[in-house]
Protein backbone atom coordinates (compact mmCIF):
# COMPACT_ATOMS: atom_id res chain seq x y z
CA UNK A 1 0.00 0.00 0.00
CA UNK A 2 2.62 2.40 1.04
CA UNK A 3 5.24 3.29 -1.98
CA UNK A 4 8.36 2.70 0.35
CA UNK A 5 10.47 2.88 -2.65
CA UNK A 6 9.13 6.35 -3.23
CA UNK A 7 9.57 8.00 -0.09
CA UNK A 8 12.69 6.12 0.85
CA UNK A 9 14.19 7.71 -2.31
CA UNK A 10 13.24 11.34 -1.39
CA UNK A 11 14.39 10.93 2.71
CA UNK A 12 16.73 13.74 2.84
CA UNK A 13 13.89 16.33 1.36
CA UNK A 14 11.22 14.73 3.59
CA UNK A 15 13.92 15.12 6.56
CA UNK A 16 15.29 18.87 5.41
CA UNK A 17 11.68 19.76 5.34
CA UNK A 18 10.11 17.97 8.62
CA UNK A 19 13.13 19.82 10.84
CA UNK A 20 13.03 22.91 9.55
CA UNK A 21 9.16 23.47 9.44
CA UNK A 22 7.52 26.23 11.60
CA UNK A 23 5.95 26.76 14.14
CA UNK A 24 7.09 23.37 14.63
CA UNK A 25 8.45 19.84 12.85
CA UNK A 26 5.73 18.92 10.28
CA UNK A 27 5.45 17.62 6.87
CA UNK A 28 2.85 16.68 4.79
CA UNK A 29 3.53 14.51 1.84
CA UNK A 30 1.54 13.90 -1.26
CA UNK A 31 0.98 10.60 -2.75
CA UNK A 32 2.25 8.17 -0.28
CA UNK A 33 0.48 5.21 -1.09
CA UNK A 34 -0.73 3.32 -4.47
CA UNK A 35 -3.41 5.56 -5.35
CA UNK A 36 -5.65 2.48 -6.98
CA UNK A 37 -5.59 0.57 -3.68
CA UNK A 38 -6.51 3.85 -1.29
CA UNK A 39 -9.39 4.52 -3.57
CA UNK A 40 -10.05 1.01 -3.21
CA UNK A 41 -9.84 1.66 0.50
CA UNK A 42 -11.43 5.04 0.39
CA UNK A 43 -14.69 2.99 -0.98
CA UNK A 44 -14.85 0.32 1.61
CA UNK A 45 -14.96 2.42 4.43
CA UNK A 46 -18.12 2.31 6.74
CA UNK A 47 -20.14 4.43 8.56
CA UNK A 48 -18.29 4.27 12.12
CA UNK A 49 -20.69 3.79 15.21
CA UNK A 50 -18.22 5.10 18.25
CA UNK A 51 -17.69 8.39 19.33
CA UNK A 52 -14.64 10.08 20.43
CA UNK A 53 -13.88 10.81 23.57
CA UNK A 54 -13.87 14.19 22.68
CA UNK A 55 -17.17 15.10 24.53
CA UNK A 56 -17.53 19.14 24.18
CA UNK A 57 -14.40 19.85 22.72
CA UNK A 58 -15.40 17.59 18.83
CA UNK A 59 -18.40 17.18 17.60
CA UNK A 60 -19.39 14.25 15.21
CA UNK A 61 -15.82 12.69 15.02
CA UNK A 62 -15.89 8.97 15.04
CA UNK A 63 -12.97 6.72 15.64
CA UNK A 64 -12.20 3.02 14.83
CA UNK A 65 -8.89 1.83 15.82
CA UNK A 66 -9.39 -1.99 15.55
CA UNK A 67 -9.60 -0.86 11.28
CA UNK A 68 -7.52 -4.00 10.40
CA UNK A 69 -10.39 -6.08 11.24
CA UNK A 70 -12.07 -5.24 8.14
CA UNK A 71 -9.38 -7.15 6.31
CA UNK A 72 -7.76 -6.82 2.41
CA UNK A 73 -6.70 -3.19 1.62
CA UNK A 74 -7.05 -1.95 5.28
CA UNK A 75 -4.54 -4.77 6.87
CA UNK A 76 -2.38 -4.36 4.48
CA UNK A 77 -2.43 -0.87 5.08
CA UNK A 78 -1.78 -1.91 8.77
CA UNK A 79 1.06 -4.10 8.08
CA UNK A 80 2.80 -1.12 6.13
CA UNK A 81 2.48 1.21 8.78
CA UNK A 82 3.69 -0.59 11.56
CA UNK A 83 6.02 -2.62 9.95
CA UNK A 84 10.31 -2.06 10.58
CA UNK A 85 10.76 -0.35 7.49
CA UNK A 86 7.90 2.41 7.69
CA UNK A 87 9.74 2.77 11.40
CA UNK A 88 13.47 2.68 10.08
CA UNK A 89 12.28 5.28 7.55
CA UNK A 90 10.06 7.59 10.20
CA UNK A 91 13.53 7.37 12.43
CA UNK A 92 15.36 8.87 9.71
CA UNK A 93 13.10 11.85 8.61
CA UNK A 94 11.98 12.51 12.28
CA UNK A 95 15.48 12.47 13.81
CA UNK A 96 13.37 10.33 17.01
CA UNK A 97 13.75 7.07 17.68
CA UNK A 98 9.97 5.52 17.03
CA UNK A 99 7.75 2.53 16.43
CA UNK A 100 4.83 2.77 15.47
CA UNK A 101 2.03 1.29 18.28
CA UNK A 102 0.08 -1.62 17.12
CA UNK A 103 -2.70 -1.40 18.50
CA UNK A 104 -3.72 2.25 17.68
CA UNK A 105 -4.91 3.42 20.31
CA UNK A 106 -6.95 6.58 20.00
CA UNK A 107 -6.15 5.83 16.29
CA UNK A 108 -7.13 4.44 13.45
CA UNK A 109 -10.28 5.54 10.73
CA UNK A 110 -11.42 8.76 12.46
CA UNK A 111 -14.37 10.03 10.79
CA UNK A 112 -15.41 13.60 11.17
CA UNK A 113 -19.39 14.01 9.91
CA UNK A 114 -21.73 16.97 9.10
CA UNK A 115 -20.40 19.77 10.95
CA UNK A 116 -17.45 17.61 12.61
CA UNK A 117 -14.56 20.00 14.74
CA UNK A 118 -11.80 19.35 16.57
CA UNK A 119 -10.81 22.46 19.08
CA UNK A 120 -7.31 23.10 19.74
CA UNK A 121 -5.10 20.85 22.02
CA UNK A 122 -2.27 19.32 22.92
CA UNK A 123 -2.27 15.40 22.93
CA UNK A 124 -1.74 13.00 26.31
CA UNK A 125 2.03 12.70 25.88
CA UNK A 126 2.56 8.51 27.34
CA UNK A 127 0.51 5.86 26.35
CA UNK A 128 -2.24 5.33 28.92
CA UNK A 129 -1.54 1.67 29.09
CA UNK A 130 2.21 1.31 28.70
CA UNK A 131 3.86 4.16 31.04
CA UNK A 132 7.26 3.94 29.71
CA UNK A 133 6.18 4.73 26.01
CA UNK A 134 6.41 8.28 25.55
CA UNK A 135 4.19 9.57 22.27
CA UNK A 136 6.92 11.23 20.02
CA UNK A 137 4.88 11.71 16.59
CA UNK A 138 1.36 12.25 15.41
CA UNK A 139 0.94 9.97 11.64
CA UNK A 140 -2.40 11.15 9.66
CA UNK A 141 -3.20 10.01 6.43
CA UNK A 142 -5.92 11.67 4.65
CA UNK A 143 -8.35 10.05 2.96
CA UNK A 144 -10.85 12.81 1.58
CA UNK A 145 -11.49 12.17 -2.25
CA UNK A 146 -12.01 15.07 -4.17
CA UNK A 147 -11.16 17.53 -1.15
CA UNK A 148 -11.21 21.33 -2.33
CA UNK A 149 -10.69 24.33 -0.32
CA UNK A 150 -14.42 25.23 0.82
CA UNK A 151 -14.84 22.04 2.04
CA UNK A 152 -13.07 23.19 5.47
CA UNK A 153 -11.27 20.89 7.88
CA UNK A 154 -7.77 22.20 7.30
CA UNK A 155 -4.82 20.75 9.73
CA UNK A 156 -4.82 24.13 12.35
CA UNK A 157 -1.45 23.82 13.73
CA UNK A 158 -0.03 26.42 16.61
CA UNK A 159 3.02 26.88 18.81
CA UNK A 160 1.42 27.71 22.33
CA UNK A 161 4.20 29.52 23.32
CA UNK A 162 4.98 31.12 20.01
CA UNK A 163 1.55 31.74 18.73
CA UNK A 164 3.26 30.89 15.67
CA UNK A 165 0.56 29.33 13.13
CA UNK A 166 -0.02 26.72 9.88
CA UNK A 167 -2.56 24.65 8.04
CA UNK A 168 -1.99 21.44 6.64
CA UNK A 169 -4.79 20.88 3.71
CA UNK A 170 -6.27 17.50 3.77
CA UNK A 171 -6.39 16.03 0.33
CA UNK A 172 -6.33 12.65 -0.61
CA UNK A 173 -3.26 10.32 -0.15
CA UNK A 174 -1.51 13.21 1.83
CA UNK A 175 0.39 12.16 4.94
CA UNK A 176 1.00 14.90 7.64
CA UNK A 177 3.85 13.53 10.66
CA UNK A 178 3.73 16.29 13.39
CA UNK A 179 5.51 16.73 16.36
CA UNK A 180 3.68 15.17 19.58
CA UNK A 181 4.36 18.04 22.76
CA UNK A 182 3.00 19.93 24.79
CA UNK A 183 3.00 22.85 22.98
CA UNK A 184 2.16 21.49 19.66
CA UNK A 185 -1.99 22.49 19.21
CA UNK A 186 -3.63 21.04 16.56
CA UNK A 187 -7.31 20.75 15.43
CA UNK A 188 -9.78 21.72 12.73
CA UNK A 189 -12.48 23.68 12.40
CA UNK A 190 -16.27 23.11 11.53
CA UNK A 191 -16.29 21.11 8.36
CA UNK A 192 -18.56 21.99 5.26
CA UNK A 193 -18.49 18.85 3.40
CA UNK A 194 -20.30 17.63 0.83
CA UNK A 195 -24.08 15.78 2.24
CA UNK A 196 -22.87 12.16 2.70
CA UNK A 197 -19.10 13.06 2.66
CA UNK A 198 -17.03 12.85 5.90
CA UNK A 199 -13.71 13.97 7.19
CA UNK A 200 -11.82 10.84 6.91
CA UNK A 201 -8.18 10.07 8.16
CA UNK A 202 -6.43 6.48 9.12
CA UNK A 203 -4.57 7.94 12.40
CA UNK A 204 -1.60 6.62 13.56
CA UNK A 205 0.97 7.77 16.62
CA UNK A 206 4.54 6.85 16.99
CA UNK A 207 6.08 6.00 20.44
CA UNK A 208 9.35 6.57 21.96
CA UNK A 209 10.39 3.83 24.53
CA UNK A 210 11.97 5.35 28.00
CA UNK A 211 13.28 3.73 30.78
CA UNK A 212 11.87 5.99 33.37
CA UNK A 213 9.83 9.13 32.48
CA UNK A 214 11.51 12.42 31.58
CA UNK A 215 8.57 14.74 32.46
CA UNK A 216 4.71 14.12 34.36
CA UNK A 217 2.09 12.30 32.66
CA UNK A 218 0.08 14.38 30.91
CA UNK A 219 -3.67 14.16 29.39
CA UNK A 220 -4.88 15.76 26.61
CA UNK A 221 -4.87 19.57 26.94
CA UNK A 222 -7.79 21.82 25.34
CA UNK A 223 -6.99 25.58 24.20
CA UNK A 224 -10.15 27.73 24.36
CA UNK A 225 -11.22 31.03 23.32
CA UNK A 226 -12.51 33.34 26.49
CA UNK A 227 -15.16 33.79 23.91
CA UNK A 228 -17.00 31.20 24.79
CA UNK A 229 -16.49 30.89 28.50
CA UNK A 230 -18.71 27.73 29.75
CA UNK A 231 -16.13 26.18 27.23
CA UNK A 232 -13.21 27.96 28.61
CA UNK A 233 -14.62 27.43 31.85
CA UNK A 234 -14.14 23.08 31.41
CA UNK A 235 -10.94 23.41 29.66
CA UNK A 236 -9.29 24.34 32.70
CA UNK A 237 -10.84 21.88 34.86
CA UNK A 238 -10.85 18.91 32.58
CA UNK A 239 -6.95 18.18 33.65
CA UNK A 240 -7.78 17.60 37.14
CA UNK A 241 -11.07 16.00 36.38
CA UNK A 242 -9.48 12.92 33.90
CA UNK A 243 -6.62 12.43 37.13
CA UNK A 244 -9.71 11.86 39.44
CA UNK A 245 -11.20 9.50 37.09
CA UNK A 246 -8.42 7.54 36.14
CA UNK A 247 -7.49 6.68 39.46
CA UNK A 248 -11.04 4.72 39.35
CA UNK A 249 -11.53 3.62 35.78
CA UNK A 250 -9.39 2.92 32.96
CA UNK A 251 -9.60 4.39 29.87
CA UNK A 252 -12.03 2.36 27.21
CA UNK A 253 -10.66 3.80 23.83
CA UNK A 254 -8.30 0.63 23.00
CA UNK A 255 -12.17 -1.28 22.18
CA UNK A 256 -13.05 0.38 19.68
Amino acid sequence: MIRFDYIEANKEKFRNEFLSAKPFPVIGIDDVCDAEKLEKLYDQIPDIETPSADYVFGKNKFEKSKFRELGGVFEELYQDLVSERFATWLKYISNENVFVDDTFYGGGIHQGKTGSFLDMHADFNYHPLNDNWFRNLNILLYINKDWKKEHGGELKLEHAETGVKTEVDVKFNRLAIMLCRGYTLHGYDAIRFPEGKYRTSIAAYAYTLQDKPLEDARTTVWHVEKSNPVKYLLSKIWVPAVKIKSKFSKSKTADH
